[in-house]
C-alpha cells in the first residue's frame, strides 16, 4: 500500500474503528478476494465490535493498494458514506484497465448504481444462467430508450429475481441504455393500498432532495403522474424493475412511458398496458447439470466429484433453485449426509392442507422441513416467529430485537445462520440491514404454524407494548416505518380487538401515522378492520371514518395540520372533537391557541343513503331510467342491483372473471350492460339476472358502456384499451360497428341526447364525436393543447381525457382532464368555458343534471364537488368517502346524485340539499357588531335578502331584499348601510326603516362600505379608485383621489386618518382635512390586498396576492418580518391570497384570511394556528376587541363565528 493511503487509513483510524459493522463489510472483501476466510474468522474471534474493526483495520495496513479501494467500496456500499469520505483522497491509482473487481467481474460504476437502485444483492451460492441472462439482456437491448415492457414469467421460486438482478449486473448494458439508472421494487400481492406504499417509497427514493414535491403523492393517480415526472425529467433513461407482479391492474400506476422489467407467474400481466413487449419464458426447472453446480458450490466440490446421491436429490427437488439451495446449505454443514436427506425428500412428510395449481409444493416443503429441523435447537422457535411476517416486506433488525428482547447483534447472528442456510434473506444496501423471506416460505411457514399464529402475533405486540410503553416511536427509528405500517396488522391477527380498537380511535396514533405517511394506509385499515372496529363501538367507528375522510385532503400536505384543531370541528357528541377537547384543554393551560366552531351545528349530514353492496372498490354505479334502482359493478366481479329508496339488494351476480369497470341500464331498463378487465361485455336480464349476451370482441380490458337514449332501436357502445370503440345491436350477436381514430385508450363514451353523435374520451388526449348511423369520425378536439398553451408548456405532457357528459339540449358538451373541466360548443367545437378544479386532484368522472347548469364532479382527493357550470362557481364540497371516488350519476329528474368509491360503498345524495350547504348560504360581503357577549352578523344570503343573524343563537331576522355588493351595521346597531354594483349607496334607519341614498354615486361597483364610531359619516371604496367621505347627517362629500387602480378596502384609523390599499401595488395614508396621501408605502410585488396597524399604530402588517405577509415598523419603514407558510409545490401561500389582517390589542398576534385563517405570533413571525374552513377563498375576517371571536364566511356561504378556547 502507498504512503499516501497508509496514512489516510491511520488518520481516520479511530473514526472507522468506533463506528463500522465489520461483518458485511468483509463479505465484500472476501467477494472481491483480498480477504481471507481465515482471516475473517480470525476477526469474529475478538470480544467486541470495535476490537473486531481495530483488528480488520490492521489486516488492512499489511495488504495492497488493492485492498484499501475494496475496503472503501464496501464502506460506501454498506452505507458509511460519511466515513468512506474520509479515506476517497488516499485512493491510490490502480493500474486496471478494466476497473472490474477481481472475482465477480463487475465495475465499481455497476456496483453503485445497483446499490443506489435497491437492486438485490446476490445470494450466498450463485450459478451464472448466462443463456437466460443474455436473451433478458437482448430483450432490454429492443427497447433502445423508448417506453415498453420486458416481462420475465416462470412458476414460483424458479429463480426470475434472481436472473433480473443480474441481467442489470452489465457494465456495458448500464452505460449505454440505462445511464439514468436501475431502480427496483419488489411488488407481490397488494391491495390498492400497499401499492400506493410502494409507489410514495418508490417517489420518495427518486425524489431525496426533494426538488420536486414536498410531500408524498396522496393517492395512486397522483402517485403515477408523481413518477412519470421524476422518471422523465429526473432519471431520464432508466430502468424500472417491478420484481413479483401478480395483477394486471398494479401495471396500470407505472404506465406512463418508462422502461420497466418485471417478473410475475402470469404472462399475460402486461396485456393491459400499452407499449412494445418483449417476454423471457424462464423454464420451472434449473436442469440437471445447473443444480449440480449450486451442490458442488455449497459443499466446496469439483462437479464430477459429487456422490451419485446428487443426481437423486436434484430430480426430487424438480429443479428449483430455492429447494436445491436449501438442502445445499444444509449439506454444507453435514457433508456426510447425502443419503439421509435423499431419503428425506423422498418420504414427503410434510403434507400441506391447501394446494396450489401454480406449483408443486411438495420438493419445497420437503425441503424447508428438513432444513428447519435441523436447526440448533436454541433457535429454532426464533425462525417459528418468522412466520408472523407479511409477503414481501423487509424487516428491520430493531423489529427483531424487540421480539427477542436482545442486542442488535446477537439478533444479526441469529438472522445469519437462517441467511446463509437459504431459510432468508438480507437486503443490505445501506447501515439498516432488513430481512425477508422468499413468498413460498412464508407460506410454508404459515401452514406449518397455523395453529400458533395468533400467538406469535400477540408475541410481538405484547413485546411492542412493552418496549414503546415509556416512550413514543421517533421518525427516526429504524423501526418506526415497520410499526405504523404493520401494529394494527399483527393486533388483528393476534385477535386483540381492545388493543386494535383503542389503537384505531386514537387521535395521537392517527396524528403521528398520518404526519409520517399521510392518511391513505390508515383509511384503508378502518375499512380493513371495519368488522372489528364495528364490534366495538359501531358510532366510535363512524366518527373516525368521518373524520378521516372530511380531512384527509388537508393530512397529506406540508405543514402538517394541527390534528387537534380539525378535530375540535367535529360535532360534539363525536369521540374524535371530545378527545381533541381534552387535548386542547391540556395545551391551552401551556399557551397553545385552540379555536371552537361555536355555530358549527348548522352544518349537516349531506348524503341520504350509504349502502355497501360490495366486498372491494365500487368502479360504477348508475341508476335505472324510472330513477327506482341503482346498478354497481367493482373490482370483486359482481354486479349488484339493489332500491334507490332503501338500498334494499334485488340482484347480485357474479358477472365477470375479472374486475368489472362499468355498467349501464338500458333506456327501457329491461336490460344491464357490463364490461370488464376481463375483455367481455355482457348484457344481462335487470329483472331476473339472466345473462342475455356475452360479447368478446374487444382484444383488451372494455373500460365504458353506454346505452342509446331511445329504445326505439337499442344500441350499445363499448369503449376499450384496444383503442377501438364498438357499436353492438342486441338483435346480433356479433358487432354491428367498430369505429378506429383513437391511438390510446378509450376511457369513456356516451350518446348524445338524440343519439345522432357519440362521444368518446381517450388517453390519447383527444374528445372524439362519431356519426352513430354511419359509424364515421365527425369531429376531433384536442383536450392536450389546452395544457400545452399554458405558461409553462411540456410536450411530454400526459393528457388523459378520462370522461365526457351532454347538456340535456345535447348543444354542449363538458369534458374533464387532469384537474380542468371543458366545456365546448357542438356545433363550432368551441371552448365556451374552462374550470379549474384545483392544484392537487386529478378528475376522475363528472356528469351533467338534467338541469343543465350543474355538474357533479369526483375528484382524486375523496371529494366531490358541485359546480355552477354558467357561472363556473363551486356551489358545494360533498365529502364523506374513504377513499377515490371513482364515478358520480345524476338521477333521471336531476334530484339526487350517486357516487361510487374505493371505500366500497355507494352514496346517495339530494341536489337540493348539498345546494344548500348550510342552514343558511351566505355571501361573503358580511358585517359584524360586537357587543358584550353578542355577536351580531349583517349579511345577504343566496335569494339576496339582507338579514341580521345573532351568532350565538343563530335567530334571524331578515330585513329586506336587495342587490347588493357590501354591507356593514353602524356600531350602535341603528342603521345599516350597502352599496350595490352599480355604485349607488343607501342607509337604513333600523327604527322605523327610512331610507337616504347618496346624491353621488360611485361610477363602478361599491366593494367596502364603514360607519365612523359617531354614525354620523360613511366611507365607501369602489372599483372606480376613489374613495368616499359621506356625512350623510349634513349631506357633505369629501372625494380622495390618488390610487390608480381598485382600492380593494381601507381602515379608520384615529384623528380623522384613512388606511388604504390598492390593485397598484400601494398603501395611502391619508387625512380627512387633505384630498392628497400623507403617506404612500411601495415594496409588494403583487398586488396589496389588505393591511392593518397594531392598536398602538407602531406596527403594520400587509398582505399580498402571493400569499405573504409583511410585518413593517412603522416610524422608521423597517420590515421585521416576512410572514409565509411553506410554498407547497409551487402552490400560492396562505392558500391563495391574503386578503385580510388585524393585530390583537397588545400587538402581540396577527391573524390572516385567506385560502384559510392563520394565527400568527408577531414577535417571531411564526404561525400559532391554521383554521381549515369547508371552502376557500375567505375574503374578510371580523375579529372582536378582545381577540376572542373571529367571523368570516367562505366561499361555499358557511358562517364561522369561532371562539378562542379558554
Amino acid at each position: 500500500m502507498d504512503a499516501k493511503a497508509r496514512n489516510c487509513l491511520l488518520q481516520h483510524r479511530e473514526a472507522l474503528e468506533k463506528d463500522i459493522k465489520t461483518s458485511y463489510i468483509m463479505d465484500h472483501m472476501i467477494s472481491d478476494g483480498f480477504l481471507t476466510i481465515s482471516e475473517e474468522e480470525k476477526v469474529r474471534n475478538e470480544p467486541t465490535q470495535q476490537q473486531r474493526a481495530a483488528m480488520l483495520i490492521k489486516m488492512i495496513l499489511k495488504k495492497d493498494n488493492d485492498s484499501y479501494i475494496s475496503f472503501y467500496n464496501a464502506l460506501l456500499h454498506e452505507g458509511y458514506k460519511d466515513l468512506a469520505a474520509l479515506l476517497h483522497d488516499g485512493i491510490p491509482v490502480v493500474s486496471s484497465s478494466s476497473g472490474k473487481d477481481s472475482v465477480s467481474g463487475i465495475t465499481s460504476y455497476v456496483r453503485t448504481v445497483l446499490c443506489e437502485g435497491g437492486v438485490p444483492q446476490r445470494p450466498v451460492v450463485f450459478v451464472t444462467r448466462k443463456k437466460l441472462v443474455n436473451a433478458i439482456q437482448q430483450k432490454l437491448s429492443k427497447l433502445k430508450g423508448e417506453p415498453g415492457w420486458v416481462t420475465i414469467h416462470g412458476m414460483a421460486g424458479c429463480g426470475k429475481s434472481v436472473l433480473a438482478a443480474e441481467a442489470v449486473r452489465d457494465h456495458s448494458l448500464l452505460e449505454g441504455c440505462f445511464p439514468g439508472g436501475v431502480h427496483w421494487v419488489s411488488v407481490g400481492k397488494q391491495d390498492k393500498s400497499g401499492l400506493l406504499m410502494k409507489l410514495q417509497n418508490l417517489c420518495t427514493r427518486l425524489d431525496q432532495d426533494e426538488s420536486f414535491s414536498q410531500r408524498l403523492p396522496l393517492n395512486i393517480e397522483e402517485a403515477k403522474d408523481r413518477l412519470r415526472i421524476l422518471m422523465l425529467r429526473k432519471h431520464p433513461r432508466s430502468l424500472l424493475i417491478l420484481d413479483d407482479v401478480w395483477d394486471s391492474w398494479v401495471l396500470k400506476a407505472f404506465d406512463n412511458q418508462c422502461q420497466i422489467l418485471l417478473t410475475t407467474r402470469d404472462k399475460s400481466v402486461t396485456d393491459s398496458v400499452m407499449g412494445p413487449k418483449y417476454v423471457v419464458p424462464v423454464e420451472s426447472s434449473l436442469g440437471k447439470e445447473k443444480g449440480l453446480e449450486i451442490l458442488s458450490l455449497f459443499v466446496n466440490m469439483k462437479k464430477a466429484d459429487l456422490p451419485e446421491q446428487a443426481h437423486s436429490i436434484i430430480k426430487e427437488c424438480k429443479g428449483s433453485p430455492l429447494v436445491v439451495s436449501l438442502i445445499g446449505a444444509l449439506l454444507r454443514d453435514f457433508p456426510n449426509r447425502w443419503e439421509y436427506y435423499l431419503k428425506q425428500l423422498q418420504n414427503k412428510q410434510f403434507k400441506r392442507i391447501r394446494k396450489s395449481s401454480s406449483y408443486d409444493y411438495e420438493a419445497l416443503d420437503e425441503a424447508m422441513s428438513i432444513s428447519v429441523e435441523m436447526l440448533r435447537e436454541d433457535i429454532k422457535d426464533y425462525y417459528t416467529d418468522l412466520s408472523i411476517l407479511q409477503k414481501d416486506v423487509k424487516v428491520p433488525t430493531k423489529v427483531l430485537c424487540i421480539l427477542w428482547d436482545m442486542e442488535t447483534e446477537e439478533v444479526e447472528d441469529i438472522l445469519q445462520e437462517f441467511v446463509n442456510k437459504s431459510l432468508l434473506f438480507c437486503d443490505r444496501n445501506g447501515k439498516s440491514f432488513r430481512y425477508y423471506l422468499h413468498d413460498l416460505q412464508v407460506d410454508f411457514l404459515t401452514e406449518k404454524n397455523c395453529s400458533q399464529l395468533q400467538d406469535l402475533h400477540k408475541k410481538i405486540i405484547t413485546q411492542f407494548q412493552r418496549y414503546h410503553q415509556s416512550h413514543t416511536l421517533s421518525p427516526d427509528q429504524e423501526d418506526c416505518m415497520y410499526w405504523y405500517n404493520f401494529l394494527a396488522y399483527h393486533m388483528a391477527s393476534a385477535k386483540m380487538h381492545k388493543e386494535l380498537c383503542a389503537l384505531m380511535f386514537s387521535l395521537d396514533w392517527i396524528k403521528a401515522k398520518t404526519e409520517l405517511v399521510g392518511p391513505a394506509h390508515l383509511i384503508h385499515e378502518f375499512v380493513e378492520y371495519r368488522h372489528i372496529l364495528d364490534e366495538k363501538d359501531c358510532a366510535v367507528s363512524e366518527n373516525f371514518q368521518e373524520f378521516l375522510s372530511l380531512n384527509g385532503h388537508l393530512l397529506g400536505r406540508q405543514p402538517f395540520p394541527n390534528i387537534v384543531q380539525l378535530g375540535l370541528c367535529e360535532p360534539e357528541t363525536s369521540e374524535v372533537y371530545q378527545q381533541a377537547k381534552l387535548q386542547a384543554k391540556q395545551e391551552v393551560d401551556n399557551g397553545m391557541l385552540y379555536l371552537e366552531w361555536i355555530n358549527k351545528k348548522n352544518i349537516t349530514n349531506l348524503s341520504r343513503l350509504v349502502v355497501r353492496p360490495h366486498t372491494d372498490a365500487v368502479y360504477h354505479a348508475c341508476f335505472s331510467e324510472d330513477g327506482q334502482r341503482i346498478a354497481s359493478c367493482g373490482a370483486d366481479k359482481t354486479l349488484q342491483v339493489f332500491k334507490a329508496e332503501t338500498g334494499e339488494k334485488l340482484l347480485e351476480i357474479k358477472a365477470h372473471e375479472d374486475e368489472v369497470l362499468c355498467c349501464a341500464f338500458s333506456t327501457d331498463d329491461r336490460f344491464i350492460a357490463t364490461c370488464s378487465v376481463d375483455k367481455k361485455v355482457k348484457i344481462w336480464n335487470s329483472m331476473t339476472g339472466e345473462l342475455v349476451h356475452t360479447y368478446d370482441e374487444h382484444s383488451e380490458q372494455v373500460n365504458c358502456c353506454h346505452f342509446t337514449n331511445s329504445s326505439h332501436h337499442l344500441l350499445l357502445a363499448t369503449g376499450s384499451s384496444d383503442c377501438f370503440l364498438k357499436l353492438w345491436d342486441l338483435n346480433q350477436k356479433e358487432c354491428r360497428n367498430t369505429m378506429f381514430g383513437h391511438t390510446n385508450s378509450v376511457n369513456h363514451c356516451r350518446f348524445s341526447p338524440d343519439d345522432k353523435l357519440l362521444a368518446s374520451c381517450s388517453a390519447d388526449g383527444t374528445l372524439k364525436l362519431w356519426d352513430v348511423t354511419s359509424a364515421n369520425e365527425r369531429k376531433s378536439i384536442n383536450v392536450k393543447q389546452f395544457f400545452l398553451n399554458s405558461e409553462d408548456p411540456q410536450e411530454d405532457m400526459e393528457v388523459i381525457v378520462k370522461c365526457c357528459s351532454w347538456s340535456a339540449d345535447g348543444a354542449r358538451i363538458m369534458v374533464a382532464a387532469k384537474n380542468k373541466i371543458f366545456l365546448f360548443d357542438i356545433h363550432t367545437s368551441g371552448l365556451l368555458g374552462e374550470i379549474h378544479t384545483g392544484h392537487h386532484s386529478t378528475i376522475q368522472y363528472c356528469d351533467f343534471s338534467p338541469q343543465n347548469h350543474l355538474a357533479v364532479v369526483a375528484l382524486s382527493q375523496y371529494c366531490v364537488e358541485l359546480w355552477n357550470i354558467d357561472s363556473r362557481s363551486k356551489v358545494a364540497d360533498c365529502r364523506g368517502h374513504l377513499s377515490w371516488v371513482h364515478g358520480v350519476m345524476f338521477s333521471p329528474d336531476g334530484s339526487s346524485f350517486l357516487t361510487s368509491s374505493d371505500d366500497q360503498t355507494i352514496r346517495l345524495w339530494e341536489t337540493k340539499k348539498v345546494c344548500k350547504n348550510s342552514a343558511v348560504m351566505l355571501k361573503q360581503e358580511v358585517d359584524v357588531v360586537f357587543q358584550e357577549n353578542e355577536v351580531m352578523v349583517l349579511a345577504v344570503d343566496h335569494i339576496k335578502r339582507l338579514q341580521l343573524i345573532n351568532g350565538k343563537t343563530g335567530q334571524i331576522d331578515y330585513l329586506t331584499e336587495a342587490q347588493v355588493s357590501c354591507c356593514c351595521l353602524s356600531p350602535h346597531l341603528q342603521y345599516i348601510a350597502f352599496g350595490d354594483e352599480n355604485g349607488a349607496i343607501e342607509i337604513l334607519e333600523l327604527v322605523n326603516n327610512r331610507i337616504f341614498q347618496s346624491r353621488f354615486q360611485h361610477k363602478k361597483t361599491v366593494w367596502h362600505i364603514q360607519f365612523t364610531a359617531d354614525e354620523k359619516t360613511l366611507i365607501s371604496s369602489s372599483d372606480d379608485s376613489e374613495i368616499q367621505v359621506w356625512n350623510w347627517q349634513l349631506d357633505k362629500y369629501i372625494f380622495l383621489r390618488g390610487h390608480q387602480e381598485t382600492v380593494k378596502d381601507f381602515r379608520l384609523l384615529k384623528n380623522s386618518r384613512l388606511l388604504s390599499w390598492s390593485f397598484d401595488g400601494t398603501v395611502k395614508i391619508w387625512s380627512f382635512d387633505h384630498l392628497l396621501p400623507l403617506h404612500e408605502l411601495r415594496g409588494h410585488n403583487g398586488c396589496v390586498r389588505c393591511s392593518a396597524f397594531s392598536v398602538d399604530s407602531t406596527l403594520l402588517a400587509t398582505g399580498d396576492d402571493n400569499g405573504e405577509i409583511r410585518i413593517w415598523n412603522v416610524s422608521n419603514g423597517e420590515l421585521l418580518h416576512l410572514c409565509a407558510p411553506l410554498s407547497e409545490e409551487g402552490a400560492a401561500t396562505h392558500g391563495g391570497w391574503v386578503t385580510d389582517l388585524c393585530f390583537s390589542p397588545d400587538g402581540k398576534m396577527l391573524i390572516s384570511a385567506g385560502g384559510y385563517i392563520k394565527w400568527w405570533n408577531v414577535v417571531t413571525g411564526e404561525s400559532s394556528q391554521t383554521f381549515y374552513t369547508n371552502g376557500t377563498n375567505l375574503k374578510k375576517i371580523h375579529v372582536s376587541p378582545d381577540f376572542k371571536t373571529y367571523v368570516t364566511v367562505d366561499n361555499l356561504g358557511i358562517l364561522y363565528i369561532l371562539q378562542t378556547l379558554e
